[in-house]
């Protein structure tokens, strides 16, 4: 059965059908957050089956074939890739409401102009066809960010990671600008078992002796330096429970050694080490004019059985409920105060918190640049019809939504730009519904430029692109 994926999708009146096709369909992707594999693009992988970059890896997939009742072999398992694939044919037609049954529509019709609805009876044939193209160097890495036209791609990396790939690819005609972004989680979170072992990592990434807590602060600075020198852009940040103990370099010296010799921390300890670092993170990063990224209220690892089995990131994460806004309130004014605040994206998993995020970056917004302080796009389990809208309302209400950098990925998987065009479709199509209600203007030159900007320019300017 043909899909329901037509060139109007989702746009239900003549001024979203206007600026969509008129303004936002062949703009450039910058995806200025995402996890895809470097290596992959410097090698222009093709890979061999749908299975393979499709499922592997994809945790919202992972939960709704888990939702489905699938048992756990056909999806992180032993299984093979066809018996998986057939697992999430079996899955997709269960998912009419999830974003997942668009995205997957979307991806089939795009990648592999394959305009057929997947299911148990349709898969064996789109199997086949979809691997004899993947096959092709049309569908190779590279290939399908040149058909996507993406202009910038942000990794996520380690503080520790070696950059050579990034560099590899820098030195190389490869259009496409793979930038890597910093991740320092591991040397923040001073109370996990595995924060000792990567104190010794950053040592030889840094190639220095950490005996003390001045030398861990230069030897993350030494990794802002590299990372810098290697074109990264921002830094992210994954903030489970936001924090705020002001303390002293003194009284975190203390806390830092009494760590390094296994003695235990009480809370109070964990948060001043954790905002004194992330204090001094932040202003390596507004010298460097990097965007900071925020994300938080992700409740992570719930499934001790599976997170044992499988690890982290393998579908068990979900809302948190931590209050917000005293926390983050004294961690951006501490910057401020100290004018050493950089550009921050504040994206927010709890919907709850969406018009405290919205408000708190009406704080600290200035003259240097338009929407210093972002409320970042909707991330997630907000990353659909509604959540997208909303995110969108919320911000026009309170903000300026104007200056929105729009939308990113923060995906694994290269057939996953898909998800612009989603986002590109949904924005036009509110920006069209208020014309039709009579909220703004018919005015498609001014509202042109607003879906111009939310697409690509302003993301282009606010990450020095």
């Amino acid at each position: 059965m043909k899909t329901f994926i037509t060139e109007d999708f989702l746009l239900y009146s003549d001024a979203a059908r206007e600026l969509y096709h008129q303004k936002a369909k062949n703009l450039p992707i910058i995806d200025y957050h995402n996890h895809l594999n470097q290596e992959e693009i410097l090698a222009d992988k093709n890979y061999t089956s749908l299975a393979g970059i499709w499922l592997a890896g994809d945790h919202y997939k992972w939960r709704a074939m888990r939702a489905n009742g699938i048992d756990e072999a056909y999806i992180t398992g032993e299984k093979t890739d066809y018996e998986k694939f057939l697992a999430w044919a079996k899955t997709v037609p269960n998912m009419i409401g999830n974003p997942l049954y668009h995205w997957t529509h979307l991806e089939l019709l795009n990648y592999f102009n394959i305009d057929q609805l997947l299911d148990e009876q349709s898969a064996p044939s789109i199997w086949e066809e979809a691997n004899q193209q993947l096959a092709t160097p049309s569908l190779s890495a590279k290939s399908l960010l040149r058909k996507e036209k993406v202009e910038f791609v942000g990794t996520t990396d380690d503080p520790t990671d070696d950059l050579a790939t990034h560099a590899r690819l820098m030195e190389s005609d490869f259009a496409t600008k793979v930038s890597p972004s910093f991740r320092p989680d591991k040397g923040l979170q001073i109370e996990k078992e595995e924060f000792l072992k990567w104190i010794k990592r950053l040592e030889e990434a840094a190639n220095l002796q950490i005996t003390n807590y001045e030398d861990l602060l230069t030897g993350l600075q030494k990794r802002v330096d590299y990372f810098d020198n290697h074109g990264c852009k921002s830094s992210d940040h994954g903030l489970s429970v936001l924090f705020y103990e002001a303390s002293a370099e003194e009284d975190v010296e203390a806390i830092f050694h009494k760590r390094m010799n296994g003695q235990e921390l009480t809370a109070k300890e964990i948060d001043q080490f954790k905002t004194y670092t992330l204090l001094s993170l932040a202003e390596m990063y507004a010298d460097k004019g990097w965007v900071m990224q925020l994300h938080i209220g992700a409740q992570r690892n719930n499934n001790m059985r599976m997170f044992n089995k499988l690890g982290p990131d393998s579908g068990y994460d979900s809302i948190g409920d931590q209050l917000v806004a005293a926390p983050l309130a004294n961690l951006l004014d501490a910057l401020e105060q100290k004018e050493n605040l950089p550009k921050t994206i504040l994206y927010s998993l709890n919907p709850r918190d969406n018009y405290i995020l919205a408000s708190m970056a009406g704080n600290y917004q200035n003259g240097e640049i338009a929407g210093k302080v972002q409320f970042g796009t909707a991330w997630w389990y907000n990353d659909h019809i509604d959540g997208m809208e909303d995110q969108m309302k919320i911000l026009a209400n309170v903000g300026l939504i104007s200056n929105f950098v729009g939308m990113l990925t923060d995906s694994r998987s290269f057939l996953s730009f898909s998800r612009h065009e989603y986002f590109r479709r949904i924005l036009c199509n509110l920006l069209g519904t208020w014309v039709v209600q009579g909220k703004v203007p018919n005015d498609m030159e001014l509202l042109g430029k607003y879906v111009e900007n939310i697409c690509y320019y302003n993301a282009k300017r606010y990450f020095t692109l």
